[in-house]
């Protein structure tokens, strides 16, 4: 991992891991005050916020509209998918008291985005079904602001941000020793705090704090030292999107149930265990994650929730007891390596900063005095899976040692795609 980024560093193309600028250098530090707006576009839904902050790092009050976007726009032009968040922005904001002069939005906008300052990056490619053709190269967050010029309201992005940024961001707003955020659920990416001269790929790049946020967009990690099985191989050849994000597909929510299914179809193939099954094992993605935390975490003597998910959703009736422990441990075996991989990936950004208990990045301090250090972590698979949790602490553990991992907190930070970026809009307008 620690190769990789410095790859990534040194050139663009240069490392599977992008290690895109973002141009944020100055993270929320608590000493924001007032009332903020962000706007969270993400996917078939977005969110609008209004979010009211006090000195020492207090959120006042917080309110959060959400709304769906109309199919028709996600494959319409560039200016009605926009019109549409400007209309809905303008239709909360009516009968707000705050809105004296000009107004700073955090835009959070969870699209590839090739970043040319904090407040403006243009559109690589859209996903997540949006195929906008008028929209791809353009910035959005200036088609953002022609939109809210023409719906008269007097509001300007001042933080074009991705959700592990907006993570980031809360999650540094709390405690200042937060260096990184990371998003584990039904997909995964990590960011952190890069000292600018390390950033070799732009050279010469100032910033007041002598530091900026990298964008790693690291599910698209991969190693020769990842271990790679048949299953994943499966995996990749079903998907959309082959021989890419790698450590995504062996470590999120949208792919874990997948890899327990093609075991069990293998299984089903080559043995009598599941009976008849083959057929119904087949379906690719039958197994949802969720069904596979719910098969790991039956503690009943029976093992009657598996049996349950057997019969409703696989297909496979009266499951012998036997049977049924066997399926608990091939979701176990895949839980535990995903996150015991998720914790060897934050370990490399923390190996990365020096923070690791190695002092390989030395900052002046003696190896002697080891640094807190607080990584936010977000998504539902960390937040909602206690045994995934779990393993993903205990390797954490296990991988730095018990003296250095002491010093080391994973901190659960909820919403930094929405009040992240919102504080992130402060920041930027406080500056």
């Amino acid at each position: 991992m620690v190769v990789e980024m410095h790859a990534g560093l040194a050139s663009d193309g240069g490392s599977k891991l992008k290690m895109l600028l973002t141009f944020v250098d100055a993270l929320p530090s608590g000493s924001e005050e007032g009332v903020y707006y962000s706007i969270d576009l993400g996917g078939t839904n977005f969110r609008v916020l209004r979010v009211q902050v006090g000195a020492g790092s207090v959120i006042v009050n917080q309110k959060v509209e959400q709304q769906p976007i109309p199919e028709e726009l996600t494959k319409g032009t560039s200016e009605g998918l926009f019109n549409f968040v400007a209309l809905a922005l303008k239709n909360f904001l009516e009968g707000e008291d705050d809105q004296d002069g000009k107004m700073a939005l955090g835009f959070t906008f969870s699209f590839p985005v090739r970043q040319i300052s904090v407040s403006s990056g243009s559109l690589i490619r859209w996903t997540k079904g949006f195929s906008i053709r008028d929209t791809v190269g353009r910035d959005v967050a200036q088609c953002l602001n022609e939109a809210l010029a023409n719906c008269g309201l007097n509001v300007r992005v001042t933080a074009l941000v991705n959700d592990t940024v907006g993570t980031l961001a809360l999650g540094h707003y709390y405690d200042e020793d937060t260096v990184a955020a990371v998003i584990i659920g039904s997909g995964t990416n990590a960011c952190y705090i890069e000292r600018t001269d390390a950033i070799i790929k732009c050279q010469g790049l100032l910033t007041n704090s002598g530091g900026m946020v990298v964008n790693m967009e690291w599910g698209n990690f991969w190693s020769s030292h990842l271990p790679r099985t048949p299953y994943d191989i499966l995996l990749d050849d079903e998907t959309h999107n082959r021989n890419d994000q790698g450590f995504e597909k062996m470590i999120s929510g949208m792919y874990l149930g997948e890899i327990a299914r093609l075991v069990f179809h293998r299984m089903a193939q080559e043995s009598d265990v599941f009976g008849d099954a083959a057929d119904s094992l087949s379906n690719p993605f039958i197994l949802s994650t969720p069904f596979l935390a719910a098969i790991r975490e039956d503690d009943s003597p029976d093992l009657s929730e598996v049996r349950r998910i057997l019969q409703e959703h696989l297909k496979i009736p009266d499951a012998p007891l036997k049977t049924r422990r066997l399926v608990v441990k091939v979701c176990d075996i895949v839980t535990r390596r995903a996150a015991r991989l998720a914790a060897a990936g934050i370990v490399g950004i923390l190996k990365k900063l020096g923070r690791d208990g190695s002092g390989a990045a030395s900052s002046g301090r003696g190896r002697g005095q080891p640094r807190r250090t607080v990584v936010a972590i977000e998504g539902g698979l960390y937040q909602g899976y206690p045994v995934f949790r779990e393993y993903l602490d205990e390797a954490l553990v296990e991988i730095l040692g018990e003296e250095v991992a002491r010093n080391v907190t994973l901190r659960v930070t909820e919403d930094g795609s929405g009040v992240g970026a919102a504080l992130l809009a402060a920041r930027t307008n406080f500056l």
